[in-house]
């Protein structure tokens, strides 16, 4: 903590859109004194989200989390078939994060994912401090390994597989994407911050990026008749869908918590696109748009972060 004041870093999920948070976060890690990881007193994220805030809160910087994905992203979302998918997704895991856990996190962290079998969210965390309760029987991300809560977090059924998990409690859960319970982490994020951690709301700051919003690509024949069966447009319309209704409500029940919330909106054509994203001139051009849209946005995130008046 740095002193009464809680900062709270909350990430999207919007699988390849999440080259856009990565633009506004160079931003973000430029204008900061010390590391985002040192800065952010909670980073919780979903799905690609998930992704970028387990990397920042393990110490990496932006830049290298850019090249990371560069590499990684596209040759999964390009991979044919929820087998395959899935299949480069766990190789990814275990390249990047091998067999590291949660207790190998610099700050507090939380990964969301959902339940398949009771519709509930499960949210991996890496500090006792985050713990409703229990915390005597608390366990970092319930022993799991870092690349399987993040593997579980991207799940985004059924265009990957259901990810089976165990606890060190010995509990089997089958887990999927988890934005299908909250594709905008916020409201968990600062629940931690004021339940578990005691925090006041007004003592709290949330920076919320979101992955924007974007026309639909067109697609030829074949890839409708292909999509008219696992529609790529209803899955987004669902995850969309979430991130509005989360984000209302927490402008509801923490109308007094200062925050900063980025996503834009882009009509023009050559915006096209959608989370299964692989052109890396398109996942170029979605990470420029975040640092316009930080542009637009620096003085408010200043003055949030760095309480510049």
């Amino acid at each position: 903590m740095h002193g009464d004041i809680c900062r709270i870093l909350s990430l999207d999920g919007g699988g390849a859109k999440g080259f856009y948070p990565l633009g506004i976060l160079r931003e973000v890690e430029a204008l900061l004194p010390r590391p985002i990881h040192e800065t952010f007193d909670l980073i919780f994220g979903t799905s690609t989200g998930s992704i970028i805030a387990a990397l920042l809160a393990t110490g990496l910087s932006v830049d290298e989390i850019h090249a990371l994905y560069k590499e990684h992203v596209p040759p999964i979302m390009q991979a044919s078939g929820k087998a395959a998918k899935t299949a480069r997704l766990r190789e990814t895991g275990a390249t990047v994060f091998g067999d590291a856990g949660f207790d190998t996190v610099l700050t507090g962290l939380g990964i969301v994912a959902t339940k398949w079998q009771f519709e509930t969210p499960m949210i991996f965390k890496s500090k006792e401090t985050q713990a409703y309760g229990r915390r005597a029987t608390f366990i970092p991300g319930f022993g799991c390994k870092l690349a399987d809560a993040i593997e579980a977090s991207c799940s985004a059924y059924p265009f990957f597989e259901i990810k089976s998990l165990e606890t060190t409690s010995g509990d089997v859960v089958d887990l999927i994407d988890g934005g299908y319970c909250a594709d905008n982490t916020a409201l968990y994020a600062l629940a931690d911050a004021t339940v578990a951690l005691g925090h006041a709301p007004e003592n709290c700051r949330l920076l919320s990026l979101g992955c924007g919003h974007y026309p639909e690509p067109k697609r030829g024949f074949i890839a409708r008749r292909i999509n008219s069966f696992l529609p790529v447009q209803l899955l987004q319309k669902t995850l969309e869908v979430n991130t509005s209704s989360m984000d209302q409500l927490r402008r509801l029940l923490y109308s007094n918590v200062p925050t900063v919330r980025i996503s834009d909106t882009y009509d023009k054509p050559e915006m096209a696109t959608d989370m299964f994203e692989h052109d890396p001139k398109k996942l170029s051009l979605l990470r420029q748009r975040g640092v316009e849209s930080f542009a637009r946005r620096e003085i408010d995130v200043r003055r949030l972060l760095l309480d510049e008046g």
